[in-house]
């Protein structure tokens, strides 16, 4: 809610400070790329000219965890990288945010077997998931756009974003199957 109005002096403009955070919030997503298979052409695609993911706030990619506020899980994770996907994201400072790019991400893909992470969702909380093997520019563009529209709506508690899932238990091979 933003209000205009005009004093003796010179005009004005009123608003919540909330209202404000989440603009900013909006505009100013600073993304670690997690990339681990062919999905990281799609999203080397997303960053060119044509798409131009820097239009929404999210074109510098950080290469340090404690910088970034976004984690972007592109492509296949077994179980050996999930301690290392679980630890990128707790070393991410609040308000963070993670988007699972692809349909092996989100679900396994086409890999059904005891190597294989079943969706990250099982690691690590997911706010937005795109779908596809690959998914299109297009359809990144289209989660990226539903992230900022939660974004803008949700409010952040002072003591963080996420309810940590209980310390989800990381399957070992052995416990898989």
């Amino acid at each position: 809610m933003v209000e205009f109005g005009a004093g003796q002096d010179a005009p004005f403009v009123t608003s919540r400070l909330d209202n404000l955070v989440s603009w900013g919030r909006k505009y100013s997503f600073f993304l670690y790329p997690f990339i681990t298979a062919c999905c990281g052409m799609e999203f080397m695609s997303v960053a060119g000219p044509r798409y131009d993911i820097d239009r929404f706030g999210a074109a510098l990619p950080r290469f340090s965890p404690r910088q970034a506020d976004l984690l972007m899980v592109v492509g296949t994770i077994s179980h050996k990288q999930a301690p290392i996907l679980k630890k990128v994201y707790d070393q991410m400072c609040e308000p963070k945010w993670v988007v699972a790019f692809g349909g092996c991400t989100c679900s396994g893909g086409p890999y059904d077997n005891y190597a294989t992470v079943q969706g990250i969702d099982t690691i690590i909380p997911v706010d937005s998931y795109i779908i596809g093997c690959p998914p299109r520019p297009e359809a990144v563009l289209d989660g990226l756009i539903k992230l900022q529209e939660r974004v803008t709506r949700e409010k952040v508690p002072a003591d963080g974003r996420h309810v940590e899932l209980e310390n989800l238990p990381i399957l070992n091979v052995k416990q898989a199957r």
